[in-house]
């Protein structure tokens, strides 16, 4: 059974867990990028090398999606949370926060701290019906 998640239960559930998936376009090109992440009110942040991709897009705001989903093959429930909003690089005074809360498991080197501003989200949660025989 699906079913929409309130927006409270959503940014509940970002809470649980420290990687997504973030979502843009460069040359033309539709990018998808697993990221470490912190919730920090109605923004998420990240950290990322000043060479990459997502250093980038970001030499003036990007819209971008954003998605964290979790799924428990043994109790047979899963969630996923979608967001879309604007991607750019933090302001220089809160850098330094936002590389204490943000850890990349590709490396503490991604010293580019950004943030993403909310702007929609839209959650919703499955469980398997228990009569649905397991594959």
């Amino acid at each position: 059974m699906i079913r929409e998640l309130e927006p409270d239960q959503s940014y509940e559930l970002l809470t649980t867990t420290t990687v997504g998936r973030i979502g843009f376009l460069h040359d033309g090109r539709v990018h998808i990028h697993p990221v470490n992440y912190a919730l920090s009110g109605r923004d998420i942040l990240l950290r990322t090398s000043a060479e990459g991709l997502l250093a980038a897009v970001t030499t003036v705001p990007a819209a971008v999606a954003f998605e964290v989903d979790y799924h428990d093959p043994l109790g047979a429930t899963a969630w996923s949370v979608l967001m879309h909003g604007t991607l750019s690089r933090a302001p220089e005074e809160d850098a330094a926060g936002i590389s204490a809360r943000v850890h990349p498991w590709a490396g503490e080197d991604r010293d580019l701290a950004l943030l993403l501003h909310i702007e929609t989200m839209s959650g919703r949660s499955v469980q398997r019906d228990s009569r649905t025989p397991k594959v």
